[in-house]
């Protein structure tokens, strides 16, 4: 998952953002959910930004957020949609980013496009990077 993570905010021009990404039990992300959205259930996954309002303009360096991820949920999902459980998380993974960088899902509109940068992210996250030529 680190490494998916690198490639997305390489993709997105924040390599050298901080990105906190959690793994978590159903547990866990159920009293994160109540906590911060009121919504007492388990869910997939959750963005914390540590910038609110305007859409997040990060540099180098500097924290963007956290993910976290509910992988016994990402587990279900992924048997249901009958593909890898990488998979399911790394598309989880991409949409929480998304959140983090100020992009939602409230309109069709928005939805559209958080699902094309998604996908977007999931192809950039499997792009198998060059290693930096050897010195002699």
């Amino acid at each position: 998952m680190q490494r998916r993570a690198e490639k997305m905010l390489d993709f997105l021009g924040l390599g050298e953002v901080e990105l906190s990404l959690a793994l978590v039990d159903d547990g866990t992300i159920r009293r994160l959910n109540k906590a911060y959205r009121g919504y007492d259930k388990p869910t997939d996954v959750l963005a914390f930004s540590l910038r609110e309002g305007e859409p997040f303009a990060p540099v180098d360096d500097e924290p963007l957020g956290d993910v976290v991820l509910a992988v016994p949920m990402a587990e279900r999902q992924a048997r249901q949609a009958r593909r890898p459980l990488l998979d399911e998380a790394t598309m989880l993974l991409a949409h929480g980013l998304l959140h983090l960088l100020g992009y939602d899902h409230r309109t069709k509109r928005e939805e559209r496009v958080m699902i094309a940068k998604t996908r977007e992210l999931e192809v950039a996250s499997l792009i198998r990077r060059v290693p930096p030529p050897r010195k002699p």
